[in-house]
């Protein structure tokens, strides 16, 4: 049936991402109560940087999407690699990721996943990280993941998200993102209440690492819905606690609420700020880290998202695969610059896309922005 395509998929996912979720919230609790360790935080070519979660993470999903449906059967599409942990003085580090990672699979049962019969030595964690090596492209099937999208973020306490989804024939079909430090909406009618993301970076308390959410929905369903992350003992009963979401009904400029990504290497802050005040943005922007962006439109804590690339930067798209099918869904609208979907068809990147990313709860404001844009742009200096 229609109806249930892709439902093993989806309930797969999302399970996974709820124990990659207690993995990271477990990490980020050492890496906030101690020094950075040099074996636990690594720059990488690009001078972002890579944790033990990251590693851990894209192998813990690596082995559940394997096991589950077949090494075969599974094209996956992620952002590590194993090039640092395969080196003879990454040897330390490389025992903190098999020890992570078989700590993690240990607890499959409690998500209603299984996990493996033997503890996983480092040949088969990194075989399972370096499986992730799929380019992706026009055809089949592929889930794209980012294991810790943010991490900028989540060494320094901040927002972050596990980012999953699922691509068949080049459109998402499948998306789940897992926000550890992100909170549900208690009071969907109240604006005021807006604390459940910060653009300040800080420390978060024990008990606010407690409440964060995962978020997901399937293409064709019109809904999207957000759960709880599991802590503690508990055990993941699916689909309990389960709440609908759906984007804010906000349409006037003025009372908008607005996101971009926290970094300035690879986002044009100034052109945003032009276009903002065009449209008669009058809120100061929320920089947040990660795909909690599209969390925040989704559940209706915010109504635009945009991003603007510098000049010779490339989209990857497991840094929005996952969030736009969940705003889509839940009734948003996400384009590229010049008001044409997002195209997943072209590999790891985002090769077509014209100038930058307009995400927004509704068809009016999208618009308003999109006007903008091209009314913009020629004086900018972009």
């Amino acid at each position: 049936m229609e109806k249930e395509k892709y439902s093993e998929e989806l309930n797969v996912a999302v399970r996974v991402v709820h124990m990659a979720c207690g993995l990271c919230q477990k990490v980020q609790k050492g890496l906030l109560g101690n020094a950075l360790d040099d074996d636990e935080v690594k720059s990488k070519d690009d001078d972002s940087l890579v944790t033990i979660a990251d590693w851990s993470v894209q192998a813990t999903v690596s082995w559940i999407l394997s096991n589950t449906f077949g090494s075969e059967n599974v094209s996956i599409v992620a952002e590590e690699d194993v090039q640092t942990l395969s080196k003879p003085e990454s040897a330390g580090l490389l025992g903190k990721v098999v020890s992570t990672v078989n700590e993690c699979l240990a607890q499959a049962s409690r998500y209603g996943l299984e996990g493996p019969d033997k503890t996983l030595g480092p040949s088969e964690i990194l075989e399972a990280i370096s499986r992730c090596n799929s380019n992706g492209g026009p055809l089949g099937r592929h889930w794209v993941l980012d294991p810790v999208d943010g991490t900028l973020g989540f060494v320094r306490g901040g927002q972050y998200a596990v980012a999953l989804a699922l691509i068949d024939n080049a459109e998402v079909v499948v998306g789940v993102l897992g926000c550890p430090n992100y909170h549900m909406k208690r009071d969907r009618h109240n604006k005021q209440q807006q604390n459940h993301i910060s653009s300040e970076v800080s420390v978060p308390s024990p008990d606010m690492l407690e409440e964060g959410c995962v978020m997901y929905s399937k293409k064709g369903t019109g809904e999207a819905w957000v759960q709880p992350t599991v802590y503690g003992d508990s055990k993941y009963e699916w689909p309990n606690f389960a709440k609908q979401v759906r984007v804010s009904p906000i349409d006037d400029p003025a009372l908008a609420t607005f996101c971009e990504p926290v970094e300035r290497a690879n986002s044009n802050h100034s052109f945003a700020a032009g276009l903002a005040s065009s449209v008669g943005l009058r809120n100061k922007p929320l920089r947040v880290y990660s795909m909690v962006k599209y969390a925040a439109i989704a559940q209706g804590d915010a109504e635009i998202f945009m991003k603007f690339a510098r000049a010779g930067y490339k989209e990857k798209i497991w840094d929005h695969a996952a969030g736009v099918l969940i705003v889509q869904e839940a009734g948003g609208v996400v384009t590229d610059a010049g008001g044409r979907s997002l195209d997943f068809s072209k590999g790891m990147y985002l090769e077509s896309l014209d100038r930058g990313i307009v995400a927004c709860s509704g068809t009016k404001l999208h618009e308003k922005l999109i006007g903008a844009v091209y009314a913009s742009w020629e004086s900018s200096s972009l």
